[in-house]
């Protein structure tokens, strides 16, 4: 792979009465600026973006569903007391000629003063699947907002990149606005003098005067495309917008290989939306077994041990307890359709689901081609006016030299900057243009560009 790098000049100013992003140093008593990679500005993004962090809710809220899910297999304990007064109660000879050791016959009838504790375990056994389907949906929930987090990240990144890239273009257009500003500027004096020498025309004075003039308006719009761009990007990381930014990288970019049918396969398995779909299929698929379930048998069963007393010193006695186990099922029978129209419902939810993935698939074959396209026609650009650079620039030089001999025009050496500055020009857009398409193309097959370990 070809790589292509275009350099910005910086210029460092250091301002003792400003503020900056970074706040000011005690240390030294100075303002520096705050200095931005690519990973840096998507990782501070991440950190600082309010959807992400009520995503990362959602996942854990998602994982405590799972522990209420698997809840249902197990059995509940339960322990109850009450104390209760009745005016009268039943009595019955049966306790006087109850053996010895034998159950008190309170224990079973009340008390007077009736002191009850009790312990109950309930089990269900079989709820026609219905736990099984719930157990299955936590854990797809669980998936879905872990994917649905990473689409929110993957749509961070890609507004990131696109300021971070705009930035770095802003700063390349500044830069070659100002070179095409200081050029005119250099050649209007040296026309002023070579006219004040008798060597040059009026004409030639005035027209690099206009030139020069022109100058200035593409780079007053540089300048403030810079400040823009600057201010948009401090907003997403949540940044002072009083300040400044310093960016670390160049702005440049490398050539991939461009294979449809791979990245499609890629896409397949990485792009967050098509799992959410696919997940929302196993979800619909389960909430039919969900409906299914209502029309089928139950079976439930518990057990329980009573201590009841009028005394509490003799709540523990072995004669004061009691004990019950049973099982109970349930068969439905009529239900007036309820359970038919839960399920046909559901079974016209995962159709629609079906259906709802195969567009997007449809879809993502289409952005995958429009940003392959784009990455071409990028590529196509940059290596056109990549060695353009080098002869607009010298034919800069040879106009200069032509017409400081006196054997070329003062217009030819217009042309020329004019001509060197759009050639500079065409090619940051280029390079932006191809980062962009690399951009979206990472999109579109959920690919991070910065993975983490």
């Amino acid at each position: 792979m070809k790589r292509i790098f275009i350099f910005l000049i910086f210029t460092e100013i250091f301002l003792s009465t400003c503020f900056t992003l970074s706040g000011f140093c005690a240390e030294t008593g100075k303002i520096s600026a705050v200095g931005l990679s690519l990973e840096k500005t998507i990782n501070i993004a991440f950190a600082q973006n309010r959807e992400i962090q009520m995503q990362v809710r959602e996942v854990q809220a998602a994982r405590a569903d799972i522990l209420g899910a698997q809840s249902e297999f197990l059995p509940k304990l339960d322990i109850g007391g009450s104390y209760t007064y009745t005016e009268a109660v039943i009595t019955s000879d049966l306790s006087s000629r109850m053996p010895q050791g034998k159950k008190a016959i309170g224990s079973m009838s009340g008390y007077r003063n009736d002191n009850l504790l009790n312990i109950t375990l309930n089990e269900s056994f079989y709820k026609g699947g219905a736990h099984m389907a719930n157990f299955r949906q936590a854990e797809l929930r669980l998936k879905t907002q872990k994917e649905t987090l990473r689409a929110k990240k993957l749509d961070i990144e890609f507004e990131a990149k696109r300021l971070y890239h705009g930035l770095q273009l802003a700063y390349e257009t500044e830069r070659i606005m100002q070179d095409l500003v200081d050029q005119a500027d250099e050649h209007y004096e040296d026309v002023k003098r070579k006219f004040r020498q008798g060597t040059t025309s009026k004409f030639d004075v005035l027209q690099s005067k206009v030139h020069l003039a022109k100058t200035i308006p593409p780079l007053v719009k540089a300048q403030n495309a810079v400040e823009l761009i600057q201010a948009e990007l401090k907003k997403l990381l949540s940044f002072p917008i009083t300040g400044a930014i310093k960016i670390e990288e160049p702005l440049g970019c490398s050539f991939i290989e461009i294979n449809e049918g791979e990245f499609l396969d890629e896409a397949y398995v990485n792009r967050p939306e098509l799992v959410l779909k696919e997940l929302g299929i196993d979800i619909s698929e389960w909430s039919i077994k969900m409906a299914q379930s209502e029309n089928l048998p139950t079976i439930d069963g518990t057990a329980g041990y009573i201590y009841r007393t009028n005394n509490l010193n003799t709540i523990f006695d072995y004669k004061h307890t009691n004990w019950t186990v049973g099982v109970k099922f349930n068969i439905p029978i009529y239900d007036s359709f309820s359970a038919k129209a839960k399920v046909e419902r559901a079974r016209a939810m995962y159709a629609h689901d079906v259906i709802d993935r195969e567009n997007l698939v449809e879809g993502i074959a289409v952005d995958i081609r429009k940003a392959s396209l784009d990455m071409k026609e990028a590529q196509a650009i940059i290596i056109s006016q990549e060695d353009s650079v080098l002869e607009a620039m010298e034919a800069l030089r040879l106009s200069e030299v032509r017409y400081n001999n006196g054997v070329g025009t003062n217009l030819d050496v217009l042309d020329a900057q004019v001509s060197l500055s759009q050639v500079e020009t065409n090619l940051a857009e280029g390079i932006y243009d191809y980062l962009m398409a690399k951009a979206f193309l990472d999109r579109t097959v959920g690919l991070e560009s910065f993975r983490e370990e």
